[in-house]
C-alpha cells in the first residue's frame, strides 16, 4: 500500500514508482500530480499543438533533453510520461 505523501501529492503510487525509479522528489510529484489531473493523457491532441507549447509542457514534467527534441519527438516524450 502506497504510503500518504500528504496533500500536495495528488498519487502516491505512481510518485513511489517514479522515485524507485531514480526521479527526483520534485520530478516525481511533477509528474505524479500532472497524471491525477489527467494532463498527462494527450494522445491525439498533442500533433495540433506548436512546438513551443509542446516544450513548455515538457518542461513541467521535466523530460530531459527537450531543448534538442524535434516537435515529434518531444511528443513522443510527453506521450511516454
Amino acid at each position: 500500500m502506497p504510503k500518504n505523501h500528504g496533500p500536495q501529492v495528488k498519487n502516491d503510487k505512481l510518485y513511489e514508482d517514479l522515485r524507485r525509479d531514480g526521479a527526483s522528489k520534485e520530478k516525481a510529484a511533477r509528474i505524479a500530480n500532472a497524471k491525477a489531473a489527467g494532463t498527462l493523457d494527450h494522445k491525439g491532441r498533442l500533433d495540433s499543438r506548436s512546438k513551443d507549447d509542446l516544450y513548455a509542457e515538457a518542461k513541467e514534467i521535466g523530460i530531459e533533453g527537450r531543448s534538442k527534441m524535434s516537435k515529434g519527438e518531444l511528443i513522443e516524450a510527453i506521450r511516454g510520461r
